[in-house]
């Protein structure tokens, strides 16, 4: 899988862009705040409809437009295919094939992506939140119904939060409501937990291996899925939801009595012990570095697994991030076989065939040059 085209309208700092890439290693070199970094992120965007960035949509319009529109034309399966998001304020559109898809679960995995920045590198020492979005977004590119409930059920727990607020202050009301926002919520629940348990099973047979290599073979990579509830990987989904009813019925006082939903994958985590020992605690910062490459490559090689193609691999800034070894691992795995884009201020200083062989792009306020 690869990207052949890239055009950008009105986005960010960019008019009009066109660019074609070939499929090897793209780097684009430029000063800070010149756009390559718009550049990463409307691939980014082109394949998830989000930014990784901003949540503020308005954010992505050039200045004094009323739109911005990103196209793409991926290759895939021998196919040439023709992918479009538009924003506005009118809200975002997604095509596939020229047509507008209604739902984000039929758009979502035409163009798998993984992208690995300096922020990722907080992966592992960062709060619980980072790692769901990380599982969140990785499982959907692969199982696109998987956004489909987890959409599902972030709209009930809004929903039953909000029933709660009112509760903590009325208590007296009639819990039929909650009861009935309680089991939609088990039910989508419960299929997240289950496709997570499956997600990381899969990301376990995949990173330890290469945090195996990369750490030259002194260390052993172990990945934990954490839940809200105490429920085993290998449950089924009816023994899940038990679960789960189980738990809600035990901690209801407590949610009225605070307002907000207690249970569920939204209260989740990961955990990662290196040769035994849990590496956001006690891990050096270069353990934990070395376990968020190895769960960046570990993604490659996993979607790959389930697609039957390599994604493209986003490096927004972090090859400086990384020292000399962990940098030429990671351009060793890439090396013919993934189409790459880098951006980076400078290569100086960076020795490697990947790079000596790839195709550069300058950016300078807002335009590209090859």
């Amino acid at each position: 899988m690869h990207i052949e085209e890239l055009t950008l309208t009105n986005y960010r700092n960019y008019p009009k862009l066109e660019l074609t890439f070939a499929d090897k290693v793209n780097v684009i070199i430029g000063e800070n705040a010149q756009g390559k970094t718009n550049l990463m992120e409307a691939i980014y965007l082109l394949a998830f409809t989000k930014s990784h960035r901003t949540p503020k949509e308005k954010e992505l319009i050039r200045w004094d437009e009323d739109y911005a529109k990103i196209e793409g034309r991926v290759k895939k399966r021998n196919q040439s295919i023709p992918l479009e998001i538009v924003i506005s304020a009118k809200g975002k559109k997604a095509k596939l094939n020229h047509l507008e898809q209604r739902r984000l679960s039929d758009y979502i995995g035409n163009l798998n992506v993984v992208m690995f920045a300096p922020e990722d590198l907080t992966l592992v020492k960062g709060p619980p939140q980072i790692r769901r979005r990380f599982i969140d977004m990785e499982l959907g590119q692969i199982q696109p119904r998987y956004i489909y409930h987890l959409g599902h059920f972030q709209k009930v727990l809004k929903q039953r939060n909000h029933l709660l607020k009112q509760m903590q202050k009325n208590r007296s009301m009639n819990r039929v409501m909650l009861d009935v926002l309680t089991e939609q919520l088990i039910e989508h629940a419960s299929t997240i937990l289950e496709r997570r348990f499956a997600f990381i099973d899969l990301l376990r047979k995949w990173a330890k291996p290469i945090h195996h290599g990369i750490s030259h073979e002194l260390e052993e990579l172990e990945i934990v899925y954490a839940p809200s509830i105490e429920v085993l990987e290998t449950a089924s989904k009816e023994k899940i939801e038990s679960s789960y009813r189980e738990k809600f019925n035990q901690i209801i006082e407590k949610e009225i009595e605070r307002g907000t939903t207690l249970s569920g994958p939204h209260r989740d985590d990961i955990v990662f012990y290196v040769n035994g020992k849990n590496v956001q605690t006690y891990g050096s910062q270069g353990q934990q570095r070395t376990t968020a490459l190895s769960l960046k490559l570990a993604e490659i090689d996993l979607i790959f697994s389930e697609v039957g193609e390599y994604p493209i691999l986003l490096l927004d800034d972090v090859l400086s991030e990384l020292d000399d070894f962990r940098q030429s691992h990671l351009l060793n795995t890439i090396q013919g076989k993934v189409q790459t884009f880098v951006s980076t201020t400078s290569v100086d200083g960076i020795h490697h065939e990947t790079l000596e062989k790839a195709d550069i792009f300058r950016v300078h306020n807002g335009s590209v040059t090859t």
